[in-house]
């Protein structure tokens, strides 16, 4: 026999049935995926789709050469010719913004867009956190006020709501300031941070003259008291971040949205300026973060386009569909409303036509295939989780009627002219 071939290490096939490692079923997803879709579309947002493969210079251009999602975890291979480097996205907006630029969508005005898929990083698997993971993102393009910083941190909490989580997470808030802002706190933090390079970790020490503002995003408790006490970018602000901070959190507070400011809050990419923000929760252990963002007003012109201002986010949807699994509200329910049954050669074809008719008028069928007696087929009407069964013997068939067997009990059962089947299901369904 030969030997299996096994999904890789960290990609999940997502199946109808819940899997041992992976809880998530394709009911409960799609059922996310509708929920999503509608609270979009409430806001006026748009989807748009991108390529799964982009060239690796977007990522390295958008996210950052020196970020850890850039240099250690992105998919990069060369295409056939080898003067092309490829990589899989590790992430939405840069595809998107990307393809704004490409196809000048903002030329008649600002834009805004919603997109869902798949994304790639070669990071260690665990619960919540896989190598192909799913993302829900938002972009608004073209919008420079806190009004629409406000908006899509609404448009978060209206989702958690639907999803019956809000309770679950809490909004962590900052403001990054401009680039000559962070350049000044830059300075200040790098000289703090060398005076306390002996007790950095490995990461630390990496990230010291790379990246700095993410050694305070550090998760090592023996650096949490240093970077306490490290230089706050928020103590570099000027007039107009200021104004634009203190716009925002007014906006939260008259919507009734609650928040915590944290200085701390960085985001790991480098375009973040301004306003960031995360929806964390304290019920997926080392995974506390279920949607991030921020504004990127210079990430437009960054890649080729005009400059114009921008701000999104980003949710993991298996980390986020895990909480919702355990603490929300969201239902999957695909079961059929017709278990469809038959007896003898004659009634499959009136049968098959019936259900036709009924599918045609938005009623979901189950129809039952195989020669099987009256008794499993009803054992499996039963057990499939369908209000009712439609039934037709060779009897019904010659008569030109159906049997309709409510299953939970509460009509009975009653037999009815074919052409009389869908006023008659209506009539119970309403009921």
């Amino acid at each position: 026999m030969s030997q299996k071939i096994q999904a890789v290490k960290g990609m999940n096939d997502l199946l109808p049935v819940e899997q041992k490692d992976f809880p998530l079923t394709s009911e409960f997803w799609q059922a996310f995926e509708h929920t999503v879709a509608r609270c979009a579309q409430r806001y006026g947002y748009r989807q748009i789709r991108t390529p799964i493969v982009e060239q690796t210079g977007l990522f390295v251009r958008s996210i950052g050469e020196e970020t850890d999602v850039v240099g250690k975890e992105m998919y990069t291979f060369a295409d056939s010719n080898d003067t092309l480097s490829l990589s899989l996205r590790p992430e939405g907006t840069a595809s998107c913004l990307r393809a704004v630029i490409e196809h000048n969508l903002l030329y008649n005005g600002p834009q805004k867009l919603w997109y869902m898929g798949p994304m790639f990083r070669r990071e260690r698997p665990q619960k919540g956190r896989y190598r192909q993971f799913h993302q829900m993102g938002v972009e608004a393009l073209g919008y420079d006020g806190p009004d629409i910083d406000a908006e899509i941190i609404a448009m978060c909490a209206a989702l958690w709501d639907e999803l019956g989580i809000r309770e679950h997470v809490t909004l962590e808030l900052n403001c990054l300031g401009n680039r000559d802002e962070r350049a000044a706190h830059r300075e200040a933090l790098v000289a703090y941070l060398q005076q306390h390079e002996a007790i950095l970790d490995e990461d630390g020490k990496r990230r010291l003259h790379t990246n700095p503002l993410r050694v305070l995003d550090t998760k090592n408790p023996d650096l949490q008291a240093m970077a306490d006490a490290a230089p706050r970018l928020i103590d570099y602000l000027g007039e107009d971040s200021r104004a634009h901070y203190q716009g925002l959190k007014t906006l939260l507070d008259g919507l009734g949205i609650a928040y915590v400011e944290n200085p701390r809050l960085v985001r790991g990419l480098d375009y973040y300026n301004l306003t960031v923000f995360e929806w964390v929760t304290d019920k997926l252990g080392a995974q506390a973060t279920v949607c991030g963002g921020g504004r990127y007003d210079g990430l437009l012109e960054n890649l080729g386009g005009k400059p114009a201002p921008g701000i999104g986010f980003g949710m993991g949807i298996e980390r986020l569909l895990l909480l919702v699994r355990e603490h929300g509200c969201l239902k999957a329910d695909n079961r059929a409303d017709v278990y469809a049954i038959y007896q003898g050669e004659g009634a499959l074809l009136p049968l098959m036509q019936t259900a036709a008719v009924l599918r045609g008028h938005g009623v979901n069928v189950l129809q039952h295939c195989g020669v099987h007696s009256l008794k499993n087929q009803m054992k499996k009407a039963a057990a499939s989780g369908a209000r009712f069964a439609l039934i037709i013997g060779e009897d019904e068939a010659a008569k030109g009627e159906v049997t309709l067997k409510d299953l939970h009990g509460s009509h009975g059962q009653v037999t009815v002219a074919a052409e009389q089947t869908y006023t008659q299901l209506q009539q119970w369904m309403e009921a």
